[in-house]
């Protein structure tokens, strides 16, 4: 059982399949129990809630190491630890792929969740966590290479910046939302949710050398990974007031 004090429960889940989501010879188990935990308490968090608990469905093969599930847990309660959140329960069972599925609640603290649709003109676009970060990573691990490791650890274990998501709300933030799918498609997501249009100039962000460098070396525009690389980062549209 978990706590509502507000009666209001936000929910997210999300799924990881093993080969499309992370490899096993990249990533350890406990590597995809904080990423698993991680993006997913990351969703409650862009809602402008408090993670609280997290659940998790696991699918496993008959012929993968009993140690391995373990491990993802220890990655899962680690992470949850982080966020102020806690494990409360789940399932697994048997099948030919890992697949591993976590829905995770939030409490809003007698706040209204900041959703996709209040965007207003005149809104500012903010940003917060790491953009591209991960999606270099990705770069680097797919060439065989274990560095430079920030990027590949960023990659691995995403580390979500938690509290940004209810500081924004409490400081007026009007939408807002995780830039799961690249921060051009999710502001998308918002200007199509809220009818405005959002004016993005790439040339106010700024890209690490150590990407640049990256992008050189795999024949890659860095700027490519910072507007559609993965999650854990957040976008939101303050409040013009703040």
């Amino acid at each position: 059982m978990v706590s509502a004090p507000d009666r209001r429960v936000v929910a997210s889940t999300d799924i990881l399949l093993e080969g499309r989501h992370f490899r096993r010879d990249w990533s350890t188990a406990y590597d995809v129990g904080r990423k698993a935990a991680a993006q997913n308490l990351a969703d409650i968090a862009a809602m402008g809630a408090v993670p609280t608990a997290l659940l998790l469905g696991l699918v496993v093969p008959a012929e993968l190491p009993v140690t391995w599930p373990s491990e993802l847990m220890d990655g899962l309660r680690d992470e949850c630890q982080v966020a102020g959140a806690a494990v409360v329960g789940g399932d697994v069972v048997r099948g030919d792929t890992i697949m591993v599925s976590i829905t995770a609640l939030g409490d809003l603290r007698n706040q209204e969740p900041v959703i996709r649709s209040g965007a207003q003109p005149g809104d500012l676009v903010a940003v917060t966590g790491w953009l591209g970060w991960s999606a270099a990573g990705h770069a680097v691990l797919s060439r065989g290479f274990r560095s430079p490791r920030a990027f590949v650890e960023a990659h691995r274990r995403p580390e979500p910046p938690y509290h940004a998501g209810p500081a924004a709300a409490g400081l007026g933030a009007t939408a807002m939302c995780d830039v799961s799918d690249g921060l051009i498609a999710d502001l998308g997501h918002i200007a199509e949710a809220s009818k405005v249009r959002i004016d993005v100039r790439s040339g106010a962000i700024d890209i690490p050398s150590q990407m640049n460098d990256i992008g050189q070396a795999v024949g890659v525009d860095p700027m490519q990974w910072v507007l559609t690389g993965e999650r854990t980062t957040r976008s939101w549209r303050p409040s013009r007031r703040t």
